[in-house]
């Protein structure tokens, strides 16, 4: 009888949330750039348009970027070279 009354009682962790969130988990911002960002270098439209739409455009492009910036602190620090001169030759620009 008591562990009826404490199981009406124990608030059930998944029924506050929602079916749909459920089976379409929250992704954060780095999650959808770093999958957008992989899928756009993969000619991959399906999947870029799919982490687009996880984010708000603003979000979506303040983690590509974060994303850049550290890959290009990282590119820097591997080549030993500035981050201004690694994120212009990945750009393809004149050296400054």
């Amino acid at each position: 009888m008591l562990s009826r009354l404490r199981k009406f009682f124990t608030p059930d962790s998944n029924a506050a949330v929602p079916a749909a969130r459920r089976e379409n988990p929250q992704h954060n911002i780095f999650e959808a750039a770093a999958t957008y960002v992989s899928a756009c270098a993969e000619d991959d439209d399906d999947r870029s348009d799919e982490a687009a739409g996880w984010v708000s455009p603003e979000a979506l492009s303040f983690g590509i970027s974060e994303l850049a910036t550290r890959a290009v602190i990282a590119l820097a620090r591997e080549r030993d070279e500035s981050p201004q001169t690694v994120a212009r030759s990945l750009l393809g620009l004149p050296v400054a």
